[in-house]
């Protein structure tokens, strides 16, 4: 698929005041009511985020986008994987537009259909095991090329909310599970699954056999590729443990691509939608601290004014979820108004047929 490289928008966006961008974002959606949907991401910041029609975790939001075949533009607050998977599920007729096509996932970058396609072939040799012997698992957070290398070995998709259930179905069909591009969710999946220690192999880029030796990769059962999110890199067992000390009536609960260390030391772990779901249902008076994207931690004290909700460190900021700006909002609003299609994010056929089959088949799991 062709790189899309964001042109510079010009100084008549960045040198209007933030209210008016607001304002004209609001008419914008207005005038193209009938044929818009914007999706709006729970990381995006706030004044990108209120002119979400959905709003939720990215499968969610390209499965419900997908639902709604009456609007022909699809513009996705997120980040591009998130826009690819709308994509794949949009019906013919549906155009998707990115904000700001410098709104990557630095994770999905690290595992590449032809790095995941060479390791593949260094797997079977170390193990001597045939294609179907092992089963090939990506977390969401990848491209739409390496989805499609899933569907092809008869592997699937996974989110962090089904990790450890689509773990379970891949470690019943067969020898061994490739799991990428996240080692954290991975990990946490199969520790949840008490899949002993050492058969849970860690596969490092751009070494020989991932920098393992025949024996260790013929006694594992999940092989994972050492991506993982930078965000979440950024908690450690010190805020755990400052915490426990400053708070210790608090529940702590991190997301699953924290270390693994992190989950074992946290009260609970969860998708974002997980995340929401637990503080939303909790008691008037509860006190919560979350290890997650902050812009989300704010929302939820914002919205839940009757607990005490606390980020476990104020640092998770995800840099590439924030380039999307008002600015960039509206200047696809105003370029869609002027029957220009800006941004386009385009998953050629061949690779959605068989992007498609893994995410059909974690749906069926």
């Amino acid at each position: 698929m062709p790189i899309l490289r964001q042109i510079d928008i010009g100084s008549q966006y960045y040198a209007v005041e933030e209210d008016e961008i607001l304002a004209r974002i609001a008419r914008r959606k207005r005038q193209l009511a009938d044929r818009l949907l914007i999706l709006g991401h729970h990381y995006q910041q706030d004044n990108v985020y209120r002119f979400a029609d959905l709003s939720g975790d990215s499968l969610k939001l390209s499965r419900e986008a997908a639902a709604i075949q009456d609007r022909e533009f699809l513009v996705f607050c997120g980040v591009h994987f998130m826009a690819e998977a709308a994509d794949i599920l949009a019906a013919d007729n549906q155009k998707v537009l990115l904000p700001h096509l410098d709104a990557g996932c630095p994770m999905a970058d690290m595992s590449t259909r032809s790095a995941i396609a060479a390791a593949w072939e260094e797997l079977r040799r170390a193990t001597g095991l045939a294609d179907a012997d092992i089963t090939p698992v990506t977390y969401v957070n990848s491209s739409a090329e390496v989805k499609a290398f899933v569907g092809e070995h008869g592997g699937s998709v996974c989110t962090s909310s089904n990790a450890n259930k689509v773990l379970k179905w891949a470690l019943d069909q067969g020898r061994l599970v490739f799991f990428f591009p996240d080692q954290h969710l991975g990990r946490n999946a199969s520790w949840m699954l008490e899949v002993p220690d050492k058969r849970v192999i860690l596969w490092r880029r751009g070494e020989p056999f991932g920098g393992n030796d025949a024996v260790r990769l013929k006694q594992a059962r999940v092989v994972l590729w050492d991506g993982y999110c930078e965000v979440h890199m950024r908690i450690f067992p010190e805020h755990v443990s400052y915490w426990r000390a400053t708070a210790p009536e608090a529940k702590i609960i991190v997301h699953p691509e924290c270390r693994n260390e992190i989950v074992r030391a946290a009260d609970l772990s969860g998708s974002t939608e997980g995340i929401i779901k637990a503080v939303s249902g909790a008691e008037k008076g509860s006190q919560w601290v979350i290890g997650t994207e902050i812009n989300l931690v704010r929302r939820l004290a914002s919205e839940h004014p009757d607990k005490s909700i606390r980020s476990l460190t104020p640092g998770c900021l995800c840099p590439t979820m924030d380039v999307i700006t008002p600015v960039n909002l509206l200047w696809i609003l105003d370029n869609l108004a002027e029957g220009r299609v800006v941004n386009q994010i385009r998953v050629d056929a061949g690779t959605a047929f068989q992007a498609k089959k893994s995410l059909n088949r974690m749906l069926s799991i």
